[in-house]
């Protein structure tokens, strides 16, 4: 009972930031953090394609309502995944300032996972067949 208390109390947690920092990207209702001159470059690289930022908030949105939802919230989990290893990645290698937050952030995703895990399972087999 306890742990499923939780999981809803991570999933609505989770689900809330996304959807926030999604609806941020288009909003612009919270000021941008300072970044290092690398992670400015690529950011700036990546808001030049002029699709990119829109996908990635889009997803991000979506995965925050279904969650919040809880509406096929074990596939939502699955699709932020390259998003927040994506996120995670520049904090590692070019903007070290919000590494702590992306921590918590990556447990309270393997919590949510894990607690999906019965849902993933068959996904999992070694050799599959189809029909």
């Amino acid at each position: 009972m306890m742990k499923t208390k939780l999981h809803t109390i991570s999933r609505v947690l989770f689900g809330l930031i996304f959807l926030v920092f999604g609806l941020n990207g288009f909003l612009q209702f919270m000021p941008t953090p300072p970044v290092t001159e690398s992670a400015g470059a690529l950011l700036g690289a990546l808001a030049q394609t002029g699709y990119f930022f829109p996908m990635i908030k889009i997803i991000e949105i979506l995965v925050g309502i279904l969650l919040l939802a809880n509406v096929f919230a074990p596939l939502a989990a699955v699709v932020i995944t390259p998003v927040l290893i994506g996120i995670t990645s520049i904090h590692i290698f070019l903007n070290p300032a919000g590494l702590p937050m992306m921590i918590v952030l990556h447990v309270v995703h393997g919590f949510i996972v894990f607690g999906y895990k019965a849902y993933y399972q068959k996904l999992f087999a070694k050799k599959a067949t189809a029909f």
